[in-house]
This record gives structure tokens, sequence and C-alpha cells, in this order.
């Protein structure tokens, strides 16, 4: 398992115009590197939707927001275009980077067990150090706030930290 503070693996992969993009080319940039399971599903919909939204914000932080599936370019290509995302999505069909990152887990679903991608998110700061990690993620979840249900975004969460981080 990897930890805050290790130099996070090095990768390249492609994106989903079939540009090789390698986190050598990103050094000196904070990078939200997050891992999803599969391209045009709801909660990875809402996940990259989310990071749409907020794009322009960690634009403002001098953030590069990378999606990475082991999905091909050519459904990554349909996703954006289908949701209009902004964000750059990563093809992983070879799972080297899913594997390097500790992502490619047992999981278990209605009872059955098989290989596959645990939602989870990476802050690598500019010199190439993991800055933070969110293992197994809920891209929305509900917290109790002086007795209040309110809806918390993953993304908004990641945006703080990143915030957090860049103020140190």
């Amino acid at each position: 398992m990897l930890k805050i503070g290790e130099i996070a693996p090095s990768f390249c992969a492609a994106n989903q115009d079939d540009v090789e993009i390698c986190s050598r080319d990103l050094q000196g940039k904070w990078i939200v590197l997050y891992f999803y399971p599969k391209d045009l599903t709801p909660g990875c919909t809402t996940q990259a939707c989310d990071f749409t939204d907020k794009h322009s914000s960690f634009d403002d932080l001098d953030a590069v927001i990378l999606g990475v599936s082991p999905d091909d370019t050519t459904k990554h290509r349909k996703f954006i275009d289908s949701k209009d995302l902004t964000i750059t999505l990563l093809s992983d069909t070879s799972k080297k980077m899913c594997e390097d990152f500790g992502v490619w887990q047992l999981k278990k679903f209605m009872g059955k067990e098989f290989m596959g991608v645990v939602r989870t998110t990476f802050i690598i700061d500019p010199d190439g150090k993991l800055a933070a990690i969110w293992p197994k993620v809920s891209v929305r979840k509900k917290k109790s706030v002086k007795g209040e249900k309110i809806e918390v975004l993953h993304v908004d969460e990641v945006k703080e930290k990143l915030q957090e981080l860049q103020s140190k």
C-alpha cells in the first residue's frame, strides 16, 4: 500500500485522444489522479461530472485532473462526448497503473469475487510525492451536521485538501 510522502509511481498512458501523458511531463504541477472502475456507469459518471463541474477551480490551483480506468481510448471519447466532460481520461488497458498504485484489487459483488478497480483518489505534489490518498471513495455521501443530513461531494473534499496542502 502506498503511503503519503512516498514518491508516486511513474506512469505513461494514452489519453482519450491517443496522446501519451507521462508523469515526468507533469513535474512541477499538482496532480489529482483518480482511479475509477468503468466509463458510462452511474458512480463513475457522477464522479467525472463532479470533477468537470469544478474543473476551473482546480485550474486556479494549478492542478491537473486525470481520471484513470481500464477502458480503452475509444470508450473514453464516447464517455467524454456523451457527458460533455472537460477532464482528461487515461486508458490503462494493461492495468499497469492500477497495479502500481495498488487499486487493482479483489472485489466482491452479489456473492461473486473478481478483480477490479477500487475507486481511489491521489494528490501528487509538484515534487512527485503522494500528498493525499482517499481509498475506497464514496463519490457522494451523507453527513450529519448539527442534526441535519447534508450531501458531501468527494470532489469538494479533494479541492479543500489541495488548498490546505498548497497553503503550507
